[in-house]
């Protein structure tokens, strides 16, 4: 049987009050106090004209998803307790998916660090002013999701031959290649700042010996702006049925509700990923949730 997560509102036919634009756009920052050097170590972009970016992640049509076997959808998908498993490599993820995951799943914006470790002064200038202190650290694993995509390459090469290392360093180039060209990084360092929902929100190139201060100060801009978009992209979503869902461990997903049977849930997130789980897995106050919905349903 199916159990819709959430019912629809009528807006009783009251018109929409419009809403006055922010004086200084969605930043809050007076024109004469914007950045407008493109000097090396200042913003290139951020929010252009204090409009947000055309968002990279949007809600997938349940029309367009493609299902291995349309007559049983639910068949072969994984365990929610699976996806939410994943381990942490330390404080920079590596893969561009993972980041891009943990991101939509925990509301945090992510910060890419382009970057050549070995042979670019400025980026270790970087990393040793900002990234890898105590303050920034602490800050940025509450506030943010960190990927790292390094010109240099680090491989254990000890279960490698000589032509699996060199299609590993192949396929890693390949793949860093492919992100600097999305985002239009043309030299070290760069960082950009996605919001969960995937609007660039921060882009910024280069750094000056001394500057950590203003660049922490930026990215904490970009943070703040992030956190806004994403509440507003949660809206729309949680209209549409979507809601955070807590396993036993207490790690969470947003994500719509589109089966309930016998105990076992289906879900979907708004990237698409699908995912099931029983109800004995699940949080007290989700279990809680979902009898009030039967009880509503006389599904009891």
């Amino acid at each position: 049987m199916a159990l819709s997560s959430c019912a629809k509102l009528g807006l009783g036919g009251k018109p929409k009050q419009k809403i006055a634009p922010l004086p200084f756009g969605p930043t809050g920052i007076p024109p004469q106090l914007r950045v407008k050097s493109a000097a090396p170590g200042m913003p290139v972009a951020t929010l252009p004209n204090g409009l947000p970016a055309k968002p990279i992640l949007n809600l997938t049509p349940k029309e367009d998803i493609v299902y291995t076997d349309p007559d049983n959808p639910e068949a072969g998908i994984p365990e929610l307790g699976d996806l939410l498993s994943q381990v942490k490599r330390g404080p920079w993820e590596q893969s561009e998916t993972i980041a891009n995951k943990r991101s939509m799943r925990e509301g945090k914006p992510l910060l890419i660090w382009f970057t050549d470790s070995q042979s670019n002064p400025l980026c270790k200038a970087l990393s040793q002013e900002l990234f890898a202190t105590d303050d920034f650290g602490n800050w940025a694993t509450e506030k943010l999701v960190r990927l790292k995509v390094d010109t240099f390459i680090s491989l254990d090469e000890s279960n490698m031959n000589s032509d699996q290392s060199e299609n590993r360093r192949s396929e890693i180039n390949h793949y860093n290649d492919a992100i600097k060209k999305r985002y239009k990084v043309m030299g070290f360092p760069a960082l950009v700042m996605l919001s969960p929902s995937g609007e660039v929100v921060g882009h910024y190139r280069g750094y000056r010996r001394g500057d950590s201060v203003l660049l922490w100060g930026q990215l904490k801009h970009a943070e703040a702006v992030s956190a806004e978009s994403y509440k507003n992209w949660r809206s729309v979503l949680e209209k549409k049925g979507y809601r955070d869902w807590h396993d036993r461990k207490e790690r969470k997903v947003f994500a719509r509700l589109t089966s309930y049977s016998a105990g076992t849930l289906a879900l979907i997130e708004p990237d698409g990923t699908r995912s099931r789980t029983t109800e004995d897995k699940l949080s007290d106050p989700d279990r809680t949730w979902i009898t009030e919905q039967k009880k509503i349903r006389n599904l009891e």
